[in-house]
């Protein structure tokens, strides 16, 4: 988060973002992983989880999708409500339980599982040993598809050229924009465009866009701009709460660019089968 952030909201728990460490992945492609589909996803973009599950389950992987699941505690973690997030928290944990894998088609949801869950249980021993069982078996879709299944995918869609905004705490704390570009690169009919700005916080935040609207407006304002000078048809991002504040912006201002989850335009360009 920006010093705008935290200069805005008093509470908010003042952490500075993980450093993506190199990890371990598994030799093989597992048997069976968890979905966590975040509440945005849930909400929201619905084909993005449907999509994401479809792609696992032609992996040949059986994807279970616990009913009792919500949100992973990010905004309240980040607005510095620390019991709140910690009781979301710990309903999550209970329901990822096992030794299987977590498939998040969300960086900043994978992030706060993966890198922040261990401080917001840094004072309970008996559950921090428990959480950090989570962090390792916990990984960002793109990233699960690319290290772990190998996916090797076949470009069955029209030339297009593509923007991929990766939100910036996923950039930061998952590497979403590596995962997402190695996968772009296999589809040979997609040209992905860079673009200024890239790196830059849309403006969503999550509760920042709300506290600090003005602010909020002229970041994706600026996103939005970019975006359309890179001359891009589609615009992907692994994260829906960028995309829901891009789209929401793009439609204000008329224009006929939309962004769409990475998901579904990976399913979509494959065709739905290998």
């Amino acid at each position: 988060m920006s010093e705008l952030f935290y200069n805005a909201v008093p509470n908010a728990t003042r952490v500075a973002p993980p450093i993506p460490q190199p990890r371990q992945y598994p030799a093989s492609k597992p048997a069976r992983v968890y979905l966590f589909g975040t509440c945005v996803v849930d909400l929201f973009y619905p084909e993005a989880g449907m999509d994401a599950i479809r792609l696992l389950e032609r992996e040949g992987i059986r994807v279970d999708f616990p009913q009792g699941q919500s949100c992973c505690g990010q905004p309240a973690y980040t607005s510095g409500y620390t019991d709140q997030a910690r009781t979301v928290a710990r309903a999550q944990l209970a329901l990822f339980a096992g030794d299987q894998p977590v498939v998040v088609p969300s960086g900043s949801c994978a992030g706060m599982l993966r890198q922040h869950y261990a401080d917001l249980f840094k004072d309970e021993p008996e559950t921090l040993e428990q959480v950090q069982a989570l962090a390792e078996r916990t990984f960002e879709l793109a990233e699960f598809l690319l290290h772990v299944c190998k996916v090797q995918l076949k470009d069955n869609g029209q030339p297009v050229k593509v923007a991929l905004h990766t939100s910036c705490s996923a950039r930061r704390e998952m590497n979403t924009h590596l995962h997402g570009r190695a996968l772009l690169a296999q589809l040979t009919n997609v040209e992905r465009v860079e673009h200024s700005h890239e790196s830059e916080c849309c403006g969503f935040g999550g509760t920042f866009s709300v506290r600090m609207p003005d602010i909020s407006g002229a970041m994706v304002a600026d996103k939005t701009h970019n975006l359309k000078a890179s001359g891009a048809h589609q615009v992907l991002s692994a994260d829906c709460g960028c995309l829901m504040n891009i789209n929401g912006a793009l439609e204000k201002q008329r224009e006929t660019l939309r962004g769409q989850h990475l998901a579904t335009f990976l399913w979509q360009r494959s065709g739905g089968g290998r």
